[in-house]
């Protein structure tokens, strides 16, 4: 049984990006959903599928690289999970995160839903600090 199924996704998702893995599959929940449609959007992954197993479902997540197939380069430098369940990290909307100055972006559950931490800042909303990607 997993404690944490946040940090097992992302975990899944880097040890794929380390070997250059086309696609990586992950147990499926509507919040895992959500931070798929997140890295999709800002463009760290390719697409991801949602696959019926008679169970919860699987998530198929289509990884993303730069270069050519001899020369490539992940999209994905590092993803870290902030929040976690013996320590939950929480944000207001007047300081809200920058991940490497602005080059990564800060993954947050909020009121209004899952978003960047520049949407975030937009919308004015603070809330609990998922992960960094960048």
């Amino acid at each position: 049984m997993w404690s944490d199924t946040i940090a097992d996704m992302l975990t899944r998702i880097r040890n794929a990006n380390s070997v250059f893995d086309e696609s990586v599959d992950i147990p499926a929940s509507n919040l895992k959903k959500s931070i798929c449609d997140v890295l999709k959007e800002e463009g760290y992954i390719k697409d991801y599928r949602y696959i019926e197993d008679g169970k919860q479902g699987i998530l198929r997540v289509m990884l993303k690289y730069k270069g050519t197939r001899r020369e490539r380069k992940q999209v994905i430098r590092g993803i870290v999970r902030v929040s976690k369940a013996g320590r939950r990290v929480y944000c207001s909307k007047d300081n809200i995160p920058s991940v490497k100055g602005g080059l990564g972006i800060a993954i947050l559950t909020t009121s209004k839903g899952v978003m960047t931490d520049k949407t975030a800042r937009r919308m004015s909303s603070g809330g609990e600090i998922i992960a960094y990607v960048w």
